[in-house]
This record gives C-alpha cells, structure tokens and sequence, in this order.
C-alpha cells in the first residue's frame, strides 16, 4: 500500500488521532506476535475520505506499438503462446499487469490460417478488433466472423478460441479482462481445451444472426445465462445508432452522444463482470469535466482529438488506447470541425453497481472545464 499522507481532516473526533506512548508501542508488538494489531494504526489509511485510484491515467499510441505487436509474430508462435498478446501495463499496476484498476488489456496479433489453442477462464474477456481481415472467434462452439471495429464477447466460463481465415490478412485486436479482479478475489481458473481447437456447433455466426436485430428477439429463446446472447456487435449497427441517436438529442454534457452495448436478453449489461460503451463527439465538441468510481479503457474508434485526465492532456488518434482511472477528473474533445470521434470504452461498471459504489460527480469549477497542468 502507498505511504499514507495525513489528511488536516483527519485531526478531530471520529478519525484515530491516538498519540503513540511507550507502552503502546509495546503493545502493539505484544498484538504483533499473535497476528493481530489494533485498528486505530491503520484505520486513516483503510478507510479514506474519497475513492483512491490505484492507477495513472496513460496513453500507448497505436504508431508506437503496432510495430513491436508485429514483431512479436516472428518470436513465438500463437501455440506456444497460448495467446500471442503485447499486454498494456499501467506504471503503477505492474505488480498485478493491470491496464487499469483491475482490468487488463493488450494488443494480440495472428497470422492468416494461424489459431490459438482453445481454452477458457474465469475471467471474462472482450476483443474489439483494429486491423485486418478474416479474424473469427468460437464461443462454445459458435463460430463467429468479425470485421474491424466489431466488438466481440468470450465470456467467463466459456471454451474459446480465435484465429484467422486461410485467405484473411495478417489482424490485430484488443483484449480486455478482468483478470486482476478475478486474481484479486482469489477466484480465477484456466483450463486448456482437451481436443485443441474447439469444432463449430452451430451456424456460422448464429449469435449475431439470432440476437442482432434492434428491438427483436427469437420466439423460442431459452437463453438462462448472465451474459448476452448476442456476442458481436458489429460497427457498422453501432455507428447508424449512434448517427440516429445524435438526431434527437444533445447528448450528454460529460460524454457527448453515448451508448451501452446491451444485453438484449434482459436490457443490462453485455458481461457480470465489464461493461462497454461507444459514444460519438460531434466536430468540435468538447465536453464537460466529471468523475465515478470504477475504471475505463478508452480505444479511439474514429477521428482525433484530446482527453484532460486528472489535469493532463492527452492527444489521440485512430487506434490508439488511453484510461482514466476510478474517481479521476475527465473530459473528452473532439479537434475536427467537419468529422466525428468515436471512443469505444470498456469497464468495471458493472462490478462497482452490483456492490452499490458507484458514484458520479460534476466538476464544477471554471465552467466544467479543468486546467491543464500537463500535456503527454
């Protein structure tokens, strides 16, 4: 843990303001030798007056990488890779290769006719692709086709596994995971697929087929599971709802027009564990400051633009991958004044309103705006 800074509210009734004496001290090491301690030590540090972030806000910019995730086909193969995946590490998360809070993230890339050996976890995972041609994924034995900017589910539990088509291209796609809270909860688990590759089951990409028509679900649906039945939602839907929504609404002053990926089964969110969302910022929006509890991934779908993250300035483009830790200042803008941005953005949302903490609040200063101490 870090080292604590004293709070000037920490000095009156309420808090531990306790004054250390020799014969505390000595019984503090009298508690220490049955592994015990007395509260009022630590009770400043374990309960503070607001959320804590554990992480900084950071940006990988796609030029940087994308040539060292390339390299990484010519150094080890997707088999004995298991998953041939550059992981993105937070400064301060290296101890638990966390991208964010407890989130994980990288960058896996695989050769035409390549494919990974299937498997399945406790920790529920997400893909959203980013170049290439010919990616698919089998979800306990749905096979599903996936294009660029598709966002696709292998939830916890699930046997999968990916590759890439005979006749496809060279792709590139981002992980997301909860890996750090299932390790941190003392609940993750991987098996191996006792036959290799998993065979296809059903209809090629039935999932989307069966689940993906706005508005509309199979008559004799029986899905009974806590994630979405539909497991690719593919851009070109996700972009025409959110042209169509920016039709009839302002938006959201923190977010510009946004929208929840959604379980179409029961209206909530797409995984138990994370959620997603893809919001749009018209040319020249920029939004207003804000911060909640729980942790986001950010992944530039579309445009360019800048994210003011704690103070800090960050300018982004196509591709590349920023995050804003929990109760973090941040607001989004968008520097074309003819194109949109789209930020795709995974969560732990659904974790922080399960436990009820989550909370939002306005920054209210200087019109919503904060002021940049730093630009990275």
């Amino acid at each position: 843990m870090a080292t604590y800074v004293i709070d000037e509210r920490d000095n009156q009734l309420g808090r531990s303001i306790v004054t250390d004496t020799d014969d505390l001290k000595s019984y503090y090491q009298d508690l220490d030798t049955f592994n015990a301690g007395a509260l009022w030590t630590v009770a400043n540090e374990i309960e503070p007056w607001e959320p804590t972030p554990m992480s900084d806000p950071t940006i990988w910019r796609f030029d940087d990488l994308r040539p060292h995730v390339l390299r990484s086909l010519d150094l080890v193969s997707a088999a004995e890779a298991g998953r041939r995946v550059v992981y993105l590490r937070n400064p301060r998360r290296k101890d638990v290769a966390a991208c964010c809070g407890w989130l994980f993230s990288g960058l896996q890339a695989m050769r035409r006719g390549e494919g990974t050996p299937g498997h399945r976890h406790a920790a529920s995972a997400l893909r959203y692709i980013m170049e290439g041609k010919g990616a698919y994924t089998i979800v306990d034995g749905h096979k599903i086709l996936l294009g660029a900017r598709d966002f696709v589910l292998t939830p916890n539990g699930c046997w999968h596994d990916h590759g890439v088509t005979e006749d496809g291209e060279i792709s590139i796609w981002q992980d997301g995971l909860d890996i750090p809270l299932a390790n941190a909860l003392e609940a993750n688990s991987y098996e191996v697929y006792p036959d290799g590759a998993q065979k296809q089951l059903y209809p090629l990409n039935d999932s989307p087929y069966s689940y993906g028509a706005p508005g509309l679900m199979p008559i004799n649906d029986s899905w009974q599971h806590g994630y979405s039945p539909l497991m690719r939602f593919s851009w070109d839907a996700t972009y025409e709802g959110l042209n169509n929504f920016a039709k009839v609404t302002d938006g959201s002053p923190f977010d510009g027009v946004i929208m929840r990926y959604t379980n179409p089964h029961s209206g909530g969110h797409v995984m138990m564990t994370m959620g997603a969302h893809q919001q749009m910022l018209r040319p020249g929006e920029a939004t207003k400051a804000h911060r909640h509890t729980g942790n986001v991934i950010y992944h530039v779908s579309k445009g360019q633009g800048y994210s003011v993250i704690g103070g800090i300035r960050f300018d982004w483009k196509e591709k590349d991958i920023f995050c804003v830790p929990a109760w973090t200042w941040h607001e989004h803008a968008n520097l074309s004044a003819s194109e949109d941005a789209c930020l795709f953005s995974f969560n732990d949302f659904p974790v922080m309103e399960k436990l009820g903490f989550y909370r939002e609040q306005p920054y209210l200063e200087n019109d919503g705006h904060q002021p940049i101490i730093a630009t990275r």
